[in-house]
């Protein structure tokens, strides 16, 4: 058993797709492997679903309510994680899986804050849930963050015009569309690959910022069509990645697959080296390309990103 498995595990997302999958797979370890769960997503019937269902495999699971599109909903329900450990009610804190996400159809759309929805979601609101939750940890523990290959381009992806991440400064990449400007979907593909980018930048950073003990790393979970992730676009877009997923096509992957490779990550003792942002692919340590690591860029984002989040605090007080 690893210590990990002896505390507590927070994971976003955990309703549908990647989350759920991985959740389940945590829940369903036999007693002594099986950390306690928190589970942070948006309130209804299907948070409450999943915390039900595993409580039934034996887990001892909280579900949270929270709207990741607003930065204020995140504190709180990091004060009421906080609370939770304080009093007893689930064990120590000793990962935190940052796995919710989103895939905009329309980048003039723009979160509580007023920042882009992608942007704020995918990465803004992950960097305040830890930034918030940081000294609450026991070590050792892991943060694994959900990235994506997305950020570059290669041959499978250009065939399927996903596009590459265009890396702006932070402040810009949180600004939404201009109102006169028309959606297209290589704005919305280029919005999430400038997400997952940020997401590996902020994680070398992290790793550098983190008290001793706190390893962190990055899981791709593999190219899954057909996912919540596309929950925003059309109707079509949904149906097409719904077939895809149902092809025998070489790289596509599944929750099914995908989830408990995201939860030994997060648990099992194979991963404990991890740190610094150490890129897993599914279940295989991976490289990231030149453009994924840059020391000027990743302490440019820590700073755009306190400003980011120090301003909307600043407007609450």
């Amino acid at each position: 058993m690893s210590e990990i498995s002896s505390g507590t595990v927070l994971i976003t997302g955990p309703t549908g797709g990647l989350g759920r999958s991985a959740t389940m797979a945590m829940a369903s370890r036999p007693e002594g492997q099986r950390p306690d769960l928190l589970l942070i997503g948006r309130p209804g019937n299907a948070l409450a679903g999943v915390a039900a269902e595993a409580r039934a495999a034996g887990a001892t699971a909280r579900e949270i309510g929270c709207d990741l599109a607003s930065l204020a909903g995140v504190h709180a329900a990091a004060e009421t994680v906080k609370k939770l450990l304080e009093s007893g009610a689930v064990r120590q804190l000793r990962g935190l899986v940052a796995n919710a996400g989103l895939s905009v159809a329309d980048t003039r759309n723009a979160s509580a804050d007023g920042y882009e929805l992608t942007f704020a979601v995918n990465y803004l609101a992950h960097a305040q849930l830890i930034g918030d939750l940081l000294d609450s940890f026991a070590t050792p523990a892991r943060i694994v963050l959900v990235g994506s290959n997305t950020y570059y381009a290669n041959w499978v992806r250009r065939l399927m015009t996903v596009p590459a991440a265009e890396w702006k400064d932070p402040l810009d990449l949180a600004e939404p569309a201009r109102p006169e400007v028309s959606p297209t979907l290589k704005a919305a593909g280029v919005a999430y690959s400038n997400s997952k980018l940020a997401i590996l930048y902020y994680a070398h950073e992290l790793q550098r910022r983190a008290p001793e003990g706190i390893n962190v790393a990055v899981f791709e979970p593999g190219f899954m069509p057909g996912t919540g992730l596309s929950r925003q676009h059309s109707p079509a877009i949904q149906r097409m990645g719904r077939a895809l997923q149902r092809l025998p096509l070489p790289g596509i992957s599944s929750p099914a697959k995908s989830g408990p490779a995201l939860a030994s990550v997060t648990l099992d003792e194979r991963w404990a080296h991890l740190r610094d942002g150490d890129f897993v692919l599914i279940d295989s340590e991976r490289d990231v390309m030149p453009i994924a690591s840059d020391p000027g860029r990743e302490h440019r984002l820590w700073d755009a990103t306190a400003r980011l989040l120090r301003s909307i605090a600043q407007e609450d007080s």
